[in-house]
């Protein structure tokens, strides 16, 4: 980042500019996007792709570790020419006494090359010391006949430092907090030029649409709620594009199931008495007349005994699995039998759990410890919601094959 620093001079915070060595961070980090190999960039999840650029091109600023300060003295002769008080016949040579020095080391956090590099705001006095390794040392020399207490010097000398770091860290702070978007923004506008000029953008997109005439059944109010890393694992093999549910239908089609999750539990009479395939069917049919799609005649079905399915070919790009809440282990039974049908990169994934009789909070407790600890979970996902979590697995045998699993809680009358 910083460049070859010339350590040997003792002068701090005047080698470097902080501006111009940020910038040149950004500038190094679109480069490296830039030149990724095409479908190695296209192969691997944007997420862990942001994420390996954040750690690579991030700066971490210095941290003073005083606590661990330690000193140490030792006899050494001290070249005593300059001092105007001593009688000296030749000054243009050394003219060497007894001495001690006395050498203060305090260890840091952080790259070395800040101590080096100049913010925005300075003054024109900056102060002196020697770095080795991740230590600051502070050398004082003085002649055995004229003993002095270094302690002071050494107070005003890391005031300095510490002064000068403070006036970095605003500067650090505000590249640390816009790298990840400028990240994610160089990455999209890459994959979107790489798809565009192989005329692979329009097999990003399902051919599904909501229809004009839909109608707003159970329509209610929504309420609102440093070492150098290493590129995640891909392929290089040709990239081959695959259909991915618009996030915005994901999260419209979620809007529905959860409306009907509250006429359920606001018709507690209509619904006590039915098991999980006769509510699955009245969620398939609220769906079914939200949506229409040229998979099938039906873009909504069901396939084997707990799935609802929209497919598109041969796979399927929306699962939702329905359960009732039996414990943790059938809800980790339930996360492999949903990675099972997610086969397509960028699949979306819901599991709604119906709960009679069990505290929500206990539900919610058990969820988010299964899913966390299931052997395919990379994140949770920023998803503000008071009954559901929201979490991004992989698939089976290729973390690079990303779905997202939105699990969701109701309470269903007994």
């Amino acid at each position: 980042m910083f460049g070859r620093i010339d350590k040997s001079k003792g002068l701090l915070f005047v080698t470097h500019d902080l501006d111009h060595s940020i910038r040149l961070t950004m500038q190094n980090m679109q480069q490296e996007v830039e030149g990724l190999d095409e479908n190695r960039l296209l192969n691997t999840p944007p997420e862990d792709l942001k994420r390996y650029l954040v750690e690579k091109f991030g700066i971490t600023p210095i941290t003073l570790l005083r606590d661990q300060w330690h000193a140490d003295h030792q006899d050494v002769p001290v070249d005593v020419r300059h001092d105007p008080m001593r009688w000296i016949d030749d000054r243009t040579r050394p003219a060497m006494v007894a001495g001690e020095r006395v050498e203060v080391r305090i260890p840091f956090e952080g790259e070395p090359e800040l101590l080096y590099t100049k913010a925005n705001t300075f003054n024109m006095n900056p102060p002196r010391a020697l770095i080795e390794k991740n230590e600051i040392v502070l050398r004082y020399d003085t002649p055995a006949d004229q003993p002095r207490d270094v302690r002071a010097l050494v107070d005003q000398t890391l005031k300095e430092i510490e002064q000068h770091l403070g006036w970095q860290r605003p500067m650090i702070d505000a590249h640390n907090q816009n790298l990840p978007a400028a990240a994610e923004q160089a990455i999209g506008q890459r994959r979107e030029r790489l798809l565009a000029q192989s005329q692979r953008a329009e097999a990003l997109g399902i051919p599904i649409r909501r229809r004009a005439d839909a109608p707003k059944t159970y329509a209610l109010p929504t309420v609102k709620r440093k070492v150098v890393p290493t590129l995640p694992p891909a392929t290089t093999a040709q990239f081959k594009p695959e259909p991915a549910l618009a996030m915005e239908l994901y999260e419209h089609i979620l809007k529905v199931v959860q409306d009907m999750a509250l006429v359920v539990e606001r018709s507690p009479d209509a619904f006590k008495a039915m098991n999980e395939e006769a509510l699955r069917q009245h969620f398939l049919v609220q769906l079914n007349g939200q949506f229409e799609g040229r998979a099938t005649a039906e873009t909504f079905n069901m396939a084997g005994k707990t799935d609802i399915l929209l497919r598109e070919g041969d796979r399927n790009v929306f699962i939702a699995e329905c359960k009732f809440w039996k414990g943790p282990k059938a809800f980790g039974e339930a996360i492999d039998q949903l990675l099972g049908y997610a086969t397509w990169r960028d699949g979306k994934t819901a599991i709604l759990v119906f709960n009679r009789g069990t505290e929500t909070s206990t539900v919610l407790t058990g969820i988010d410890t299964i899913a966390k600890a299931h052997s395919n979970f990379k994140r949770t996902n920023d998803w503000p919601h008071e009954s559901g979590f929201r979490y991004t697995f992989h698939a089976n045998g290729d973390k690079n094959r990303e779905l997202i699993l939105t699990v969701l809680v109701f309470h269903v009358p007994r």
